[in-house]
């Protein structure tokens, strides 16, 4: 008999319609209904998953790169725009619907746009509840190396731990994790559930998730994503290589995945799924946490509040003020 405190979780390692938001989103549907249909109560989808993550990047860094722009410029026409919280008729409103056809909480990793005619891109984390409406949008505070040259800066508003049905749940995107404040920003928040997106699964950022889990104590769903060539579309296999590195090409593996569920403990509920697409299910217990926290809290008996204090300003910062009459 499943108590109240054992959840299922599933972390989808399928790959996306590259550079194809409406493909995109109706497989992401598909894969909301299969996770459900498994009995998963929250559904997480890798980093920037939709459309995909620009690989390109690293090989194409110098300025005034036309290739750069002319990707650039495509991500940015496929990248959805995010609406209010409670209006279903935006550029999300199949993963909206998703999340409410089947009760059950979806994390996405996504390009998200600015403005509809902005010329910015966020690498955020949107998490949808089962009524389908957009509980918390996280945009990745700041772009590693040269993604730089395709994200701008996200703040803190979405740095939040948001009460679901399936727990506190909190999340980070890929090299935020060796970013000592963000952690201790949702450790504070009593985050139960945390989700780690990466594009890819090096044994580093394992070790990062189930560093997270042991500091945290919580539970970590590390979702990689998984990518055969066969899925890149051709035009865009050439940029792909820049970025991935002729090995991926020559294994016929860009992303290999390895998507897992960490315990509160650091050790692993699930083990890391390798070389082949598929839906990772776990049931957690929340209740170990209680448990774990018996020697160790960062966030409460672990703390020095009498030698450290963290502030976080949660404003969100347009840089423009208009005044009309």
């Amino acid at each position: 008999m499943i108590s109240k405190c054992e959840k299922t979780v599933a972390i989808v390692q399928m790959p996306a319609a590259l550079l194809d938001r409406a493909e995109s989103m109706r497989l992401a549907a598909e894969h909301i209904k299969s996770a459900a249909l498994k009995e998963a109560q929250l559904v997480v989808f890798p980093e920037t998953w939709l459309s995909c993550y620009p690989a390109w990047i690293f090989g194409m860094a110098g300025w005034d790169d036309a290739q750069a722009k002319f990707w650039y410029a495509k991500l940015l026409a496929d990248s959805p725009v995010i609406g209010q919280p409670d209006d279903m008729d935006d550029d999300l409103a199949v993963l909206r619907e998703a999340a409410r056809v089947n009760s059950v909480t979806v994390v996405m990793g996504m390009n998200e746009r600015s403005r509809r005619h902005g010329g910015s891109l966020y690498n955020s984390l949107v998490t949808i509840g089962p009524e389908g409406t957009i509980l918390n949008v996280h945009r990745k505070l700041t772009p590693t190396h040269t993604e730089r040259t395709v994200w701008a800066n996200g703040d803190a508003a979405g740095l939040r731990v948001v009460d679901t049905a399936v727990g506190r749940v909190g999340g980070l995107v890929c090299w935020e994790h060796w970013h000592p404040l963000a952690r201790q920003a949702l450790h504070a928040q009593d985050e139960q559930i945390h989700v780690a997106a990466w594009p890819d699964m090096t044994e580093m950022h394992h070790v990062a998730a189930r560093s997270y889990a042991f500091e945290g104590r919580c539970f970590v769903l590390c979702a990689g994503q998984y990518l055969n060539v066969a899925d890149v579309p051709a035009e865009l296999l050439t940029a792909y290589r820049l970025g991935v590195g002729g090995n991926g090409l020559e294994e016929r593996l860009l992303f290999n995945g390895g998507s897992g569920v960490v315990a509160p403990d650091g050790s692993w509920v699930t083990a890391p799924l390798f070389g082949e697409p598929g839906i990772v299910l776990a049931t957690i217990d929340l209740a170990q946490i209680d448990a774990q926290h018996h020697d160790l809290d960062v966030a409460g008996h672990y703390l020095r509040p009498d030698v450290f204090e963290l502030s976080i300003d949660r404003r969100v910062r347009t840089g423009l003020t208009l005044r009309d009459d």
